[in-house]
């Protein structure tokens, strides 16, 4: 068995500054584990095209959009005290959403998908940038399996931070449900366990430090919540790697075999609905690869 791997190539282009921990190493990090000999026989390779206007204004409002574009093209900015753009910004974010899009597609086609892709996307709100991301990836993938005919979408991340724009922009549609699990209190301050939506929103708000079995079975806990009486059409991951022990960003204690045991165990209660997971953090390099090449492991 194979999954999808979708990229893009602009997906390098975009660079914070020195320092920065969004960074392009992480992206090279990534494709260089993805492509050892080991990961061959699991993976195909699917070169992404750049998200489209329309596909974007799904989302995000058009002056917003404008906006970033002209700043990207105008030699970049900074956007908030984390969020920066370069001048090739822009073109990478198309990237990425295209990356997040091709993935959804090549899920609906074989049944699994893992996109690649950077900038990230879970804290993007409609018409604000913030915490290193530009536009919604996630929200992206589902309003487009929407457009192809997949009704209802889950959505659920296991990012160490709080998705706050993903929970904005799904906490008004019944038609998605929203799951995450995410270090309370910590950036960006949202996903109380009282945050419910109109009852599609399911927040796992742990303090770090824990036991990494009780993150697993947590999160299973959750998604088996949502979906009592109610069965998706597709499932999407946003896959953050900043929740594995030892990444600077985080606290939690997860290894990449439990990522992989939330892979598995997500296919096995959705089946046969589509499983695509899409990169959002992760800031040790070997953290990061070592949790994408189990994470896409376990998809294929």
């Amino acid at each position: 068995m194979t999954t999808s791997v979708v990229w893009h190539p602009a997906c390098r282009l975009h660079d914070p500054g020195a320092g920065h921990p969004e960074r392009p190493a992480r992206l090279t990090a990534v494709l260089d584990a993805l492509h050892a000999p080991a990961m061959a026989s699991v993976i195909r390779w699917c070169e992404a095209r750049p998200a489209s206007r329309e596909e974007l204004e799904r989302v995000h409002p058009g002056p917003y959009l404008d906006a970033l574009e002209r700043l990207g093209r105008q030699g970049g900015g900074v956007l908030d005290p984390d969020t920066v753009m370069g001048s090739e910004s822009w073109d990478a974010a198309l990237a990425a959403a295209g990356a997040a899009i091709g993935a959804v597609e090549q899920g609906l086609a074989t049944g699994t998908a893992f996109g690649v892709l950077r900038p990230p996307g879970h804290h993007a709100l409609a018409s604000r940038a913030m915490g290193f991301c530009l536009l919604n990836n996630v929200v992206l993938a589902a309003r487009h399996a929407q457009r192809l005919g997949g009704r209802r979408v889950l959505i659920v991340d296991w990012d160490v931070h709080h998705g706050n724009g993903t929970q904005a922009l799904v906490e008004a549609d019944p038609s998605l449900r929203y799951v995450s699990i995410h270090q309370y209190p910590w950036y960006p301050g949202t996903g109380r366990e009282d945050e419910r939506g109109v009852g599609n929103v399911f927040n796992v708000p742990r303090p770090p430090g824990l036991p990494r079995e009780i993150y697993v079975r947590d999160l299973i806990g959750a998604v088996d919540t949502a979906l009592e009486a109610w069965r998706p059409d597709l499932l999407l991951v946003s896959a953050g790697y900043d929740s594995l022990s030892g990444d600077p960003l985080g606290g939690f204690t997860l290894s990449p075999e439990d990522m992989a045991t939330w892979a598995t165990a997500f296919r096995e209660r959705v089946a046969p609905a589509p499983v695509v997971a899409v990169l959002e953090g992760g800031y040790r390099l070997d953290l990061l690869a070592a949790g994408v090449s189990a994470t896409v492991r376990a998809l294929a």
